[in-house]
């Protein structure tokens, strides 16, 4: 098996998923940790890990020295199962209100559905603007319960709304159907603005890897009428949004294949591109750049904050170089945030920083300078 396809079918496994784990499947675990181990050295770095796992990364390597080892590893999956959240389920943070599966589309699909959340005590009486999360997983897998743990810090400070959102996923649909299912929320939240308290005009949109595409999508595609879909009932609302937060989205197909990764995006069907759009990209020429944000790039987009690791293995780093230069030319407000030594995913209580002052700026007219000076991650 190869390594990237080994990253992508893991990424929807969680640590606490293998704490569940049995002496009986202790073997199939141990293969697991071998599969991921891409360098065979018999440890784990972060940057070897799927994205879903490396925010547990500190809490696994409990000696802190760099790297989880199979004991390490074998600690997790003798831990209790008890603590672990039912499935698609999320803790919400103290203080936020949670409104599950609401359908966006006016259908049963449990993935056509968003969470709402909501601040229990607001700061202010004015209608809160609305941070919407879109997840990753290579356009197949993921979930939107995951969203909470991106907005739910925003919500808890009174301050703002947020909503994760769920779409149609490779094995369901291909391309439109994706972003036609995100146009659909965007247009959801904007119709019930008043009824939850909101700001229609005030929606910043945040996803990362495959959710990095589709936000980047909804930031330069809100005046392209041909990939705004028919779902739903509030085809009277648009789909425009305000601000755009892209976190190692892919930006252009065409030139992605061309770029160095550990996916061979040249041969084969399987890779995550040639499933979202029906076959292999030099196949797909048309699709290809229909799908690519970089296509309808055009002034008066919304603002962009790009966050690309320069060591991404999976989306090459000049993604988000070409995203950043293609609305700079177009005169659209733009900050690459580059990541150095990052990989695919990274944590960064600078880059927290400088996210909110994004938002701030966008959402609330908090004027601040937000620094864009490289932001280091100490990868091994």
């Amino acid at each position: 098996m190869k390594p990237s396809f080994t990253l992508l079918l893991l990424s929807s496994l969680s640590f606490s998923a293998l704490a569940q784990e049995t002496p009986a499947t202790a073997d199939r675990t141990q293969r697991l940790f071998d599969q991921i181990d891409a360098n065979k050295d018999g440890k784990l770095g972060k940057e070897e890990l799927p994205e879903r796992l490396r925010p547990n990364f500190e809490r696994v390597d409990t000696d802190k020295d760099g790297f989880i080892s199979r004991t390490e590893h074998q600690a997790v999956v003798g831990r209790s199962k008890q603590a672990r959240p039912a499935p698609g389920k999320r803790p919400v943070p103290a203080g936020v209100e949670a409104k599950l599966d609401l359908a966006y589309a006016e259908t049963d699909n449990p993935r056509q559905k968003l969470d709402l959340y909501l601040p229990k005590l607001r700061k202010t009486e004015k209608p809160l603007p609305v941070i919407v999360f879109i997840h990753g997983g290579g356009w197949r897998g993921g979930d939107k319960a995951g969203g909470i743990g991106n907005v739910g810090r925003y919500v808890a400070s009174g301050e703002y709304a947020g909503v994760s959102v769920g779409y149609r996923l490779t094995n369901e649909a291909q391309w439109p159907a994706q972003i036609h299912d995100c146009k659909a929320a965007i247009r959801w939240v904007k119709a019930h603005a008043a009824e939850h308290g909101l700001d229609a005009t005030k929606i910043a949109v945040w996803g990362t890897s495959a959710g990095g595409h589709l936000v980047s999508m909804l930031g330069t595609s809100g005046d392209v009428k041909e990939l705004e879909g028919t779902l739903g009932k509030h085809l009277d609302q648009d789909s425009k949004v305000t601000c755009v937060v892209n976190f190692f989205g892919p930006e252009n197909f065409l030139t992605m294949v061309r770029q160095p990764s550990t996916i061979d995006r040249t041969q084969g069907k399987d890779y995550p591109e040639a499933l979202l759009l029906g076959g292999p990209v030099p196949e797909r020429e048309a699709v290809a750049k229909e799908a690519s944000p970089v296509t309808h790039v055009s002034a008066g987009d919304a603002a962009f904050f790009t966050a690309h690791g320069t060591k991404d293995p999976l989306v090459p780093y000049a993604q988000g170089e070409e995203i950043h230069a293609a609305l700079t030319k177009a005169g659209v407000p733009s900050i690459l945030q580059e990541m150095t030594d990052g990989g695919h995913g990274f944590r960064s209580e600078v880059l927290d920083q400088r996210l909110k002052q994004f938002f701030d700026l966008h959402l609330r007219g908090i004027e601040s300078k937000i620094e864009t000076t490289p932001i280091a991650i100490g990868a091994k």
